[in-house]
């Protein structure tokens, strides 16, 4: 894929700018002796509220045998003959068609399976890397992934305080829009058939504001120690009405 990558862009807080650059895009795998940056995560709550995202999907049957959750997690593409490699705090991949162990370390779409369908950015500083339309080697995120990937949906999450932007790709300008959400403060993500979401509540010693999943119903997607909660809960009821009708339980 070659040509000109002109586009205006629009972000929350920042002036409208144009930016130009021709790429030669290609999709190659990682090579094997290529050493990857060795970044820690940002914050200690990143990889719990990536853990989540994950784990209520899983338990309710949205994550496919060959789909892909990554967290912190290189994807790549080549530009000019250059590997760039972004590593999301949390990407869905519907779809891999290669062996997982041809994934271990970095995943190349268009090569190795499918482009992802949602990409999330957790902000803990200042700094606003996740606006960055920097469009000359290496680009910025922002250019990466709606420029490059073509990513359908970005999310930008600030835990500590709950701000959420959704933006969604354009097909016929090829831009981010910014999203509003639905009349439950939710926002619809087509492509998983899923709704998402900020929520409060504690989980893993975490108080505080979390991503979740809703399904089409509006029925939120439960994490392990909530189905358990739910499973307890029910099971006092039961033996409740069989103390009621004389008969004591079974333990």
């Amino acid at each position: 894929m070659k040509g000109s990558n002109k586009v205006k862009y629009h972000t929350k807080g920042k002036s409208t700018m144009t930016v130009t650059q021709d790429y030669q895009i290609t999709w190659e795998k990682l090579p094997d002796d290529y050493k990857l940056p060795d970044h820690p995560v940002d914050n200690i709550n990143q990889p719990a509220l990536a853990a989540a995202l994950t784990e209520s999907l899983q338990l309710a049957g949205k994550i496919s045998a060959n789909a892909l959750t990554t967290s912190n997690y290189g994807i790549c593409a080549t530009l000019n003959n250059r590997m760039v490699i972004e590593a999301p705090d949390w990407a869905f991949i519907p779809k891999i068609n290669v062996n997982r162990e041809e994934v271990t370390r970095s995943y190349t779409p268009q090569l190795q399976g499918d482009i992802p369908v949602i990409v999330m950015e957790f902000i803990f500083d200042t700094q606003e890397t996740e606006y960055s339309v920097k469009a000359t080697y290496p680009p910025g995120k922002w250019f990466f992934y709606e420029r490059i990937l073509k990513v359908p949906n970005y999310i930008i999450f600030e835990p500590d305080s709950g701000s959420f932007e959704m933006y969604r790709l354009q097909q016929t300008t090829q831009q981010y829009i910014l999203q509003e959400p639905d009349e439950n403060q939710r926002y619809w993500i087509a492509e998983m058939n899923l709704y998402l979401g900020v929520w409060q509540g504690s989980r893993e010693n975490r108080t505080g504001q979390w991503l979740r999943w809703w399904d089409e119903q509006g029925n939120l997607l439960l994490w392990g120690s909530e189905l358990a909660e739910q499973e307890r809960q029910r099971a006092e009821r039961l033996a409740a009405q069989l103390r009621a009708a004389g008969i004591e339980p079974e333990d």
